[in-house]
């Protein structure tokens, strides 16, 4: 039962790793197809690569989400297992039903919230400081980092370009786009991809199958980095119409400068603060950010109240779907 048990949890890791692909495509690529610096096929293929990448970078965040979240230690095996496995089922339906309304929700807190709710259902332990200090406090700063710097950044450099050609400046930020979309994709690789390994990784822990000392083994790298990589090629053309469009109609200066913070904000919350940050959230306030330097009409804000609303839902509505999964499963696995 063991066995069968670990190969649905890394089945199931990897299809929320999937779905996380084509649900956060349009996070890196949405502001490039939206001021057309790269068609929507190409922007996929790089962004898939950048995915890949990107999600071999580092182990951090992974670390964090398979040690920092829920208690397993006096866990049996078998429970270890359906409490992982019914956080991922939480998961995936959220990110589902979002992605269908087209709501640019985030697909870590959706795991989180999983996580968080199968083991309050399953009366285990839950570490509630570490997710105040790494998921509570960056998912409130980083939206609000994103949106002010994107605001500051926008205005200074609407100040040094204020003289230049509009033909010109338009043209030369289309191709520099095709950077900081590349170092977005990169982000959320980095970022999106180590969850899913952090996932496995705690399934592997738990019946003895990796040795925390030795780390995540390499196979769990390429394989979230792979799942992520052809979901993100799949693409999230529902949500890459609300962050392209449907926020405010981007121009390429604005849109290289909310890729470029949102690119920042991730690589410092991986590298640095080993936080696992929203890439939806992120890339969604520097989009704000920078729309807000046109006027503060500029932006829809009916739209980003909506989106709001899901940010605020993600975490709680994931949990109750996780809870209810472990209740079923608990009995019928047991």
């Amino acid at each position: 039962m063991e066995v069968a048990l670990v190969i649905f949890v890394v089945a199931f890791a990897l299809g929320f790793d999937y779905t996380n692909g084509f649900h956060d495509a349009a996070n890196a690529i949405a502001t490039s197809v939206s001021t057309r610096a790269l068609t929507p096929r190409a922007a996929l293929i790089m962004a898939a690569v950048m995915n890949f990448a990107g999600a071999l970078l580092g182990t951090e965040v992974a670390e964090t989400i398979a040690k920092s979240i829920v208690d397993l230690q006096d866990a049996s095996s078998h429970q270890a297992l359906v409490v992982v496995l019914a956080g991922l089922v939480g998961a995936i339906t959220w990110n589902l039903i979002t992605w269908w309304f087209g709501l640019p929700s985030s697909s870590t807190h959706a795991l989180i919230g999983g996580l968080v709710g199968a083991g309050v259902a399953s009366n285990l332990g839950v570490f509630w400081s570490a997710i105040v200090d790494k998921v509570v406090l960056p998912m409130i700063i980083s939206p609000l980092v994103g949106f002010g710097l994107a605001f500051l950044v926008m205005v200074g450099l609407l100040w040094l370009i204020r003289n230049g050609s509009p033909t010109r400046v338009t043209r030369r930020f289309r191709l520099a786009q095709t950077v900081s979309a590349a170092a977005m994709a990169l982000g959320h690789g980095l970022q999106d991809a180590q969850k899913t390994m952090g996932v496995i990784y705690m399934a592997l822990l738990t019946v003895g199958w990796a040795n925390a000392d030795e780390g995540i083994p390499l196979w769990v790298k390429l394989a979230a980095a792979a799942a992520i990589s052809a979901g993100t090629y799949s693409g999230g053309w529902r949500i890459m119409r609300t962050l392209g469009r449907r926020i405010i109609e981007l121009d390429p200066a604005r849109g290289f400068v909310a890729e470029s913070v949102s690119a920042v904000v991730l690589y410092v919350n991986a590298f640095v603060l080993h936080a696992p940050v929203s890439t939806t959230h992120t890339i969604t306030s520097a989009i704000m950010g920078v729309g807000a330097t046109k006027r503060l009409s500029a932006v829809r804000w009916g739209v980003a109240k909506n989106i709001g609303l899901a940010w605020v839902m993600t975490i709680p509505a994931a949990a109750l779907v996780a809870a209810v999964i472990y209740w079923v499963l608990h009995p019928l696995l047991g």
